[in-house]
């Protein structure tokens, strides 16, 4: 769905991707389903929309809209650092990630359908 800010429309989802510490396979159970809500409260905070999110045994997949405003690189460090920082202060375990992540953008459009829209815009001015 596209939103607006006061001078852009945009429609950007971004593909997130990361890892506990030492690839442990630990985020289950209790932890899976705590972590899923602390990722929730993080974009609802940071008025961010998470439209999907599966936390595996051992990474996390979240998929995030976001306002053009704020950078993929900042979105991971808000939802790695901020929840790291909430599970470890609530809960007697301990969560820690890897500085690596994988981020990819999706939208409405795919990327050849946008090529070819601009590839047709070439001959409109005339």
């Amino acid at each position: 769905m596209v939103k607006s800010t006061r001078h852009a429309k945009y429609e950007l989802y971004y593909h997130i991707v990361f890892v506990p510490k030492y690839r442990r396979s630990h985020l289950t159970g209790t932890t899976k389903e705590r972590l899923e809500a602390i990722f929730a409260e993080i974009c609802e905070n940071k008025d961010l929309e998470l439209a999907e999110s599966e936390v595996m045994p051992d990474h996390v997949h979240l998929f995030i809209g976001s306002p053009p405003k704020n950078a993929p690189s900042l979105i991971v460090n808000w939802v790695k650092g901020i929840s790291a920082r909430k599970y470890n202060q609530r809960y007697d375990d301990r969560v820690k990630w890897t500085r690596s992540y994988y981020v990819g953008t999706a939208g409405s459009a795919s990327k050849g359908a946008v090529e070819q829209y601009i590839a047709e815009q070439e001959g409109d001015d005339e």
